[in-house]
């Protein structure tokens, strides 16, 4: 028998409530390693927290799509590891594989149809990026910009991105950039982050929400008001922001993280006011789901490696480590204290 580490959903925190550290726990279990047919032993390399998670804490998701995480039992999301055993064809000792049904687990048996093998040399060596640049949240903003954003080279488009220092905005900005926006503003949460945009990922200018007015300093970044929202968080801050787009203008809908923590459905309905701007405006903002265009992942894996190969895209991560904290990252990461995707690092 091997002896594990793994985190249960220990509470849930309410429909309306704010996600805690003590809403997970750590156990000691042991694993039996003689596998059956179709069974993989993989070890955990790193995990993934993301803020869709919040829903799968409650009672019902609100999502058809997503089932909810049952009390006292093993988390699950996104994950890679090394394959230490296989009874599954087409995977080998040594493999480097992802999925995103993976146990909040250090060690784990799991049926080889819910793996992925990917190759480490794809972003040089960085496995961690198959749960970020290269994984969900970077086809997220690849594919949001490309399905949804409607860039024109040539056009001289201005975008914005909220949640732009996290995970999905921080590369949504840079493929922005790459696909042909000639000004990218960034709307984030510290003086730290709004540096990192502009001087590290290329940002022309960055909005630290909690310090500026959102709409005197998108007045200012954004004299020709704004063509494409990259929409991350919801709130006020994106009705600060459709309040200056264009006519025929876009905003893609990816997340409201900001209403996370509230009863309200998804996507939360928009104010009077704002409902008032798409409409006279002709604003298409429609929502995005990146497992709509599965068929385009790979392609867009290949892109994404390229870029990240070549330098053209830059990579943020915050990196936790073991398996205990898990929680406390989750919780950091609802409340904007990562920069870059937030990871937790399981072992070697």
């Amino acid at each position: 028998m091997l002896d594990v580490q793994r985190v249960l959903l220990n509470e849930r925190p309410g429909t309306n409530g704010e996600p805690v550290p003590s809403n997970f726990r750590v156990e000691q279990a042991t694993l039996q390693p003689d596998l059956i047919k179709d069974q993989v032993l993989v070890r955990t390399l790193f995990l993934s927290v993301d803020p869709y998670m919040r829903c799968r804490m409650n009672d019902a998701t609100g999502a058809e799509y997503l089932a909810p995480w049952g009390l006292t039992e093993v988390v699950d999301g996104c994950g890679v590891g090394v394959v230490e055993s296989s009874c599954y064809d087409g995977l080998s000792a040594g493999d480097t594989v992802t999925s995103m049904n993976w146990p909040w687990q250090t060690r784990v048996v799991m049926d080889g149809k819910l793996l992925q093998k990917v190759e480490p040399q794809l972003v040089n060596g960085h496995v961690s990026y198959f749960l970020g640049a290269v994984g969900m949240p970077g086809l997220t903003a690849l594919l949001g910009v490309r399905k949804k954003g409607h860039v024109t080279q040539g056009a001289s488009q201005t975008m914005v991105v909220s949640g732009a220092a996290g995970a999905c905005g921080s590369l949504a900005g840079q493929i922005g950039r790459l696909d042909g926006c000639t000004r990218m503003l960034g709307i984030c949460g510290s003086a730290e982050k709004c540096r990192v945009l502009v001087e590290e990922l290329g940002f022309s200018a960055a909005v630290n929400y909690r310090q500026e007015d959102v709409a005197t300093a998108l007045k200012e970044s954004c004299p020709n008001g704004v063509d494409v929202y990259f929409d991350n968080v919801g709130g006020d801050i994106s009705d600060a922001v459709i309040a200056q787009m264009n006519n025929g203008s876009r905003v893609i809908l990816c997340g409201q993280i900001s209403q996370y923590n509230k009863d309200v459905p998804y996507p939360p309905p928009l104010s009077d006011r704002t409902l008032e701007a798409v409409l006279s405006k002709n604003i298409t903002r429609e929502r995005f789901m990146v497992l709509n265009y599965m068929e385009e992942h790979e392609a867009g894996i290949l892109q994404l490696s390229q870029w990240i190969r070549s330098g053209q895209i830059k990579v943020l991560e915050t990196v936790a480590n073991g398996i205990e904290n898990m929680g406390v990252a989750f919780c950091s990461m609802m409340k904007g204290g990562n920069i870059g995707k937030q990871i937790i690092k399981i072992s070697d």
